[in-house]
């Protein structure tokens, strides 16, 4: 069923019967239309774009990945290209243009209408990753002194081509922001009560300078689908939708994932980016935890003589690191994504290290008693482990608990330092913890069996 839609159009390319095909994409949605336009592919791409009127095609072309929209560009003449971009939302113009190359982004800029290339300059002026970047200007101004039936007056004169009518902006003369109005509030009030009226003063703002995160951030604390974005002295200029914070949000999201899975954050989709570039990005982090990894067998052979002592030793190591590394790696997860979600914040270590030491104390009552229940049930039936089976049973216990519990406050305070030193919490990522713990988990394990051994097998 999936690919009828997509069969279909390629027919109708081929006969060349373009009045069915503009009807088809007229009943199409935006986002629907545009997926279909990348399994078209090739030259029919730009048969179905130029099919379009300019406003539906522009807003389809929002709705395309960056590849797909560069290829139309360099298919399509500067005219119709010029049309397109005149009629994206100047965030997603934003976006394609901050990542085409320089004398392509130039062109694009040129080729726009006074208005539209001064708010495009404008918008690119702003730092990268800020949340000047995503506004846009398409939203509706009211003024104190306007009546309720002058603002609904003023909407559907001017409301056909914004970004959102569900919030009005109250402005004073120099464009400073006053207040924010919902339109539920102005259908609500008689015709000729005015907007100073209707307004409380109670507003939420976002500063265009701020980090994208932030924006982010205050959506998610607040449930907002819109907020405004103002400049140092408070002007209005821009708001801010939450279809592109939930882009936003996307993007930070698979960043994290990634680096919590041990590698570089990729900066295009993953069938899109060049195999040397993916390569790149994953064989870093792996020299990196290979090197690390080396400790390991550092401090294997450190312990060679207890090794060479009680050989039995050796059986449990693969157990030992992977417990401590498994707890560290939870607890690391966990920590990232609840800073990440602002649900814990830097004050907060004592906290979660108080919780995290209960934790990993829990965890590893809970896995000593498993690992010394399967020592005593093979002691019963092989003699792999010797007659100091119990000895080793004791050793084993006693290390699961010791490595769980150090692995499990590894994994979440790691996190708090690599934020306290101005760096991404994700960097302590799962295999990074686990290469830590398993060093260190070596070291309480011989430590434990130096003691508990001592005198028999030691």
């Amino acid at each position: 069923m999936a690919n009828e839609p997509t069969s279909r159009l390629e027919e109708l390319i081929q006969a060349r019967n373009f009045t069915e095909l503009k009807q088809t994409l007229s009943q199409m949605p935006p986002a629907d239309a545009a997926e279909e336009f990348t399994r078209v592919g090739g030259p029919g791409q730009a048969v179905l774009i130029r099919l379009q009127p300019t406003r539906q095609a522009a807003v389809v072309f929002e709705y395309l990945d960056l590849e797909t929209q560069e290829s139309l560009i360099r298919a399509m003449g500067n005219e119709e290209v010029a049309n397109i971009l005149n009629g994206m939302s100047p965030d997603d113009r934003t976006a394609l243009l901050e990542e085409l190359p320089t004398p392509i982004c130039a062109r694009l800029i040129n080729s726009l209408s006074p208005q539209e290339r001064r708010v495009a300059l404008q918008l690119l002026n702003y730092p990268e990753n800020s949340i000047g970047r995503l506004m846009t200007s398409k939203y509706l101004m009211v003024r104190d002194d306007w009546t309720a039936q002058h603002v609904l007056d003023h909407i559907r004169q001017h409301g056909s081509d914004r970004e959102t009518l569900n919030v009005l902006y109250v402005v004073d003369a120099d464009g400073k922001l006053l207040d924010d109005l919902r339109i539920r509030d102005v259908l609500l009030s008689p015709l000729e009560r005015k907007v100073s009226k209707m307004r409380n003063g109670v507003f939420l703002t976002l500063r265009a300078t701020d980090d994208q995160e932030t924006a982010v951030t205050t959506f998610r604390r607040y449930d907002r689908t819109v907020l405004p974005v103002v400049d140092g002295q408070g002007g209005l200029v821009g708001i801010v939708t939450v279809d592109d914070i939930l882009d936003v949000a996307e993007e930070e999201a698979t960043e994290d994932i990634q680096k919590i899975g041990g590698m570089e954050h990729l900066d295009e989709p993953y069938m899109q980016i060049s195999l040397i570039h993916l390569i790149r990005k994953r064989a870093m982090w792996l020299i990196v935890l290979f090197l690390g990894e080396m400790l390991t067998a550092s401090a294997m052979g450190h312990f060679k003589d207890e090794i060479a002592k009680a050989v039995v030793l050796a059986m449990f190591v693969p157990l030992i690191i992977s417990s401590g590394g498994n707890s560290g790696s939870q607890a690391a997860t966990l920590i990232i994504r609840a800073m990440a979600l602002g649900e814990i914040r830097l004050q907060d270590w004592k906290r979660v290290m108080k919780r995290e030491i209960l934790s990993g104390m829990t965890l590893g009552l809970i896995l000593s008693p498993l690992g010394m229940l399967r020592i005593a049930i093979w002691s019963m039936f092989t003699p792999t482990y010797g007659v100091h089976w119990p000895l080793v049973m004791l050793t084993v216990g006693i290390s699961l608990i010791g490595v769980t519990l150090w692995g499990t406050l590894s994994g979440s305070m790691l996190p708090f330092l690599l934020k306290r030193l101005g760096l991404d919490p994700a960097t302590s990522s799962a295999p990074f913890v686990a290469t830590l713990v398993d060093v260190t988990g070596l070291i309480i394990y011989f430590a434990v069996a130096g003691v508990v051994l001592h005198g028999s097998l030691l």
